[in-house]
């Protein structure tokens, strides 16, 4: 659960911490009503991951990584720009070069992480990969954003751009 009134908290937008609250929600549901329990617990991620990714938009934009062009459109990826396995074909387009040429490794490395366990091989179907998820699992993939967003904020400083 994200903490009303920190660094993350005031970070987000209202739309960001609707979604948070309605993945706190649903987790506590969950625990609820455990009779009978479905065979994949991946719903329980999608609030984080989608506010998950809002949050990556908002952070690169804010740090000059993306520019407002970027930010707006429906074609840019973020996983295209924050995979470490793309960072010399983007060049200066890599927000993981820029994370990790600004706030060092170890930052770059934990934002691609928690991208790609909480939000691609969450919600992606691989036929020979079926990755259902446990409750636990779930709840697990939820703290890692949650503290990962924590940990960016913290750590970039990052302040919200004043919309024109």
């Amino acid at each position: 659960m994200i903490r009303q009134g920190s660094m993350l908290w005031q970070y987000l937008s209202p739309e960001q911490r609707a979604l948070a609250s309605d993945g706190d929600f649903l987790l506590k549901d969950s625990a609820l009503h455990a009779d009978p329990e479905p065979t994949d617990y991946s719903y329980l991620v999608f609030p984080y991951a989608k506010l998950y990714e809002g949050f990556l938009k908002d952070l690169f934009r804010d740090l000059g990584i993306i520019d407002e062009r970027a930010y707006r459109s429906d074609h840019f990826r973020i996983g295209k720009v924050l995979s470490p396995n793309l960072v010399r074909r983007l060049g200066g387009r890599s927000a993981y070069a820029a994370i990790e040429n600004r706030y060092g490794k170890d930052l770059a490395t934990r934002l691609w992480h928690a991208w790609k366990e909480g939000r691609n091989l969450v919600f992606h179907y691989f036929p020979h990969n079926y990755r259902a998820l446990t409750r636990d699992r779930a709840a697990e993939l939820t703290t890692s954003i949650q503290e990962t967003m924590e940990e960016a904020v913290r750590r970039t400083r990052a302040r919200h751009i004043k919309e024109a």
